[in-house]
């Protein structure tokens, strides 16, 4: 029978870390987001003890701070004994957060099964199932909180080196695994490292920490993988977040299953009010919008960040001071399992082009203006280019037809409600 391994990939824990840029958040709130991360971590803990896996690999950021607390490494050691009570191995490094220099070793001893790997070297251990060796698991951590550009972290990490150190019984293992805190190409300054040279190290499987999204080098042979953080902190982390459970079989690309760990997940949305009559209606809308997101983030608890968009009659309303503030607080006491961190109004007054065109007054000039400028797409690119040079600003992909068509459309919108509405440039 052909040997087979399976083990959960986890990084970027952040146990200790703050949530950030919220607002006028209840007790109840308060307590739920400071538990969200510690309770993500017992969720990994119970994802291994469920799945029986052969053991569990962290790959950096354990802590978010070098001054973690008591409190914060006793619920991550907790979970360490609770895999090594279960005969799981967990096989660790340090990133940039948690630098092993600055680990509080006086707090715990790690359990006997769970081995950190080293922070000034490459470092090597040997699964074994059985008393057969299954498994070369290799890498490095962070030693302090800064990488030097000068070293590679991932230099002399491959089989070839591991078999060195371990011994002729390394040589028999079918399978191994590299574990490194590194930005890759995707973060050119923590601890980059390059993709290719990791496909030419050995090894079957590259166990990576510090990207906080879901990545791998390639869907039909993942063998380069970050599996993002396992809690949201922040709007910028929206959707489900979790750990991968790999699965190793020779002759078999690597097989990922995706396990949501989240007890709260972000999310940013725009829901289109042109259709809304009222604000009750509004709320409503937003309630089933918010239903239909949280349908596909395997959570139950959500914190929205919500803009509300497209031409409508409640525009003057919705600009009235405190009016937003009371839609808000509606979405908030509609369902206690979301929370509505920011209500933004980008909705417009409804406009009558057809109008304003035929007053042949200034207005109509611009829009006949506007509508040749739509008819020049590439002149649109260029324009928008041109303009983000001017001003430092870097293009972080090439324009599309679509974006350009979309920015052109909202910058007429904006000129037509300034050019009405008489508001302020």
């Amino acid at each position: 029978m052909n040997p087979s391994l399976t083990f959960i990939h986890a990084s970027d824990l952040h146990i200790g870390a703050p949530f950030r840029g919220l607002r006028e958040l209840s007790e109840e709130w308060a307590r739920r987001l400071s538990d969200a991360i510690p309770a993500a971590w017992d969720r990994v803990v119970e994802a291994a003890l469920s799945r029986k896996v052969d053991f569990v690999v962290v790959a950096g950021d354990i802590f978010d701070s070098t001054r973690a607390s008591y409190r914060d490494y006793l619920r991550f050691f907790d979970g360490l004994k609770k895999l090594d009570a279960a005969g799981i191995p967990s096989y660790l490094c340090t990133g940039n957060h948690d630098p092993l220099s600055l680990w509080q070793r006086d707090f715990f001893a790690l359990p006997a099964s769970a081995t950190m790997l080293a922070a000034d070297r490459p470092d090597f251990a040997l699964y074994e199932r059985g008393g057969e060796p299954l498994a070369i698991i290799g890498g490095r951590g962070y030693p302090n909180k800064v990488w030097s550009p000068q070293e590679d972290i991932a230099a002399g990490v491959t089989r070839d080196a591991a078999e060195k150190a371990l011994g002729p019984r390394a040589a028999a293992a079918p399978f191994a695994v590299g574990v490194l805190h590194t930005g890759l190409t995707l973060d050119p300054v923590k601890a980059p490292t390059d993709p290719a040279a990791l496909l030419r190290a050995g090894m079957d499987y590259w166990a990576l920490g510090h990207i906080h999204r879901r990545y791998a080098n390639d869907d039909s042979d993942p063998r380069i993988v970050f599996s993002g953080c396992i809690q949201g902190r922040d709007v910028r982390e929206t959707g489900p977040r979790g750990v991968y459970v790999v699965t190793l079989a020779e002759q078999r690309p690597p097989a990922l299953t995706f396990i949501p760990t989240a007890s709260v997940v972000w999310e940013q949305l725009e829901v289109d009010v042109s259709d809304c009559a009222n604000i009750p209606a509004l709320v409503d809308k937003v309630m089933r919008e918010l239903f239909a997101v949280n349908g596909t983030v395997s959570c139950e608890m959500m914190v929205s960040r919500i803009t509300l968009t497209g031409s409508s009659g409640l525009h003057e309303v919705l600009g009235r001071p405190g009016v937003l503030d009371d839609v808000r607080s509606s979405v908030n006491d509609a369902y206690s399992e979301f929370f509505c961190d920011a209500l933004i109004d980008r909705t417009r007054a409804p406009l009558n082009e057809e109008a304003l065109r035929a007053e042949g007054m200034f207005p109509a000039v611009f829009l006949r203006t506007a509508d040749a400028m739509a008819a020049d797409v590439t002149g649109q690119i260029d324009y928008i280019q041109e303009e983000f040079l001017a001003r430092n600003i870097p293009l972080t992909a090439a324009l599309s037809e679509k974006k350009a068509r979309c920015l052109a459309a909202e910058a007429a919108d904006l000129v037509l409600d300034l050019l009405v509405q008489g508001g302020d440039a």
